[in-house]
């Protein structure tokens, strides 16, 4: 059965937020991250695959050509399977536990920063990523893909984030952030919970929210010579931080 008009066109309206947020799907593509989905029980859809791939039991399969591929898949090389899966529900209103260690973006831009800093919060048991209203789409299809398959295993929020600051501040939540010019990560005392904001990627922590740090750090440059980075990519510097932050539950 071949592909309708009618079909490519609703698939590839899942790219634009507005659609995905309307019909409540987004697009998973590569057989890879498609059974990582499945494996974790999120419900697909619709699954379009090549002949010769292999599945996780799931839904009907619709067989396409490697022509219809190239229609509905957005990627440079069209990969085998293409899924679309219903977003979950979103979770209840964010309720931070004083024992924990939560992640917060503040109007982080780049899918694949967005994509890679959910990898490193499921890498280092992160349960809650809190998103700011500006922060990326966790479902743009760039995210997704980046993500490969940690999406489905962390819960996000979106909502205000100076407002949440507050109300958390206000019930204990020690509060740190990432700054050119903080206190050394490597001197730093550490709690074992709290909430660590990591700022835009051209802008940092808006004045909004950096006024409600508690603690501000920095990963110290070991640079040498006149020329180099200003600064590290926002995904490298959570994976950074989030390291030192568990290094310190280990018991020596």
């Amino acid at each position: 059965m071949m592909l309708t008009k009618n079909q490519i066109k609703n698939i590839s309206a899942l790219r634009i937020k507005k659609y995905r947020d309307e019909y409540g799907l987004f697009v998973a593509e590569g057989e890879k991250l498609v059974n990582e989905l499945l494996g974790t029980g999120l419900k697909a859809k619709e699954l379009y695959a090549l002949s010769d791939v292999s599945l996780l039991p799931t839904t009907s399969v619709i067989h396409v050509s490697i022509e219809e591929m190239k229609k509905i898949s957005k990627l440079n090389t069209p990969s085998s399977v293409l899924g679309i899966f219903h977003i979950p529900t979103p979770p209840m209103e964010f309720s931070p536990k004083m024992q924990q260690l939560v992640v917060a973006l503040d109007d982080i831009q780049d899918p694949g920063n967005m994509g890679t800093i959910i990898r490193l919060c499921v890498w280092f048991g992160i349960s809650d990523l809190i998103c700011s209203l500006g922060t990326a789409d966790c479902y743009n299809p760039k995210v997704v893909q980046s993500s490969m398959g940690a999406i489905a295993k962390i819960r996000i929020h979106y909502l205000n984030l100076p407002e949440h600051i507050t109300r958390m501040k206000s019930e204990g939540v020690e509060i740190y952030g990432t700054y050119i010019g903080g206190e050394s990560i490597y001197d730093a005392k550490l709690s074992l919970s709290g909430v660590l904001v990591m700022g835009n990627e051209g802008n940092g922590i808006s004045m909004e929210v950096g006024c409600m740090i508690d603690r501000k750090i920095t990963i110290p440059s070991f640079m040498t010579g006149d020329y180099g980075a200003e600064s590290l990519n926002v995904a490298t510097a959570t994976a950074i931080t989030l390291s030192e932050f568990r290094r310190r539950t280990i018991k020596l």
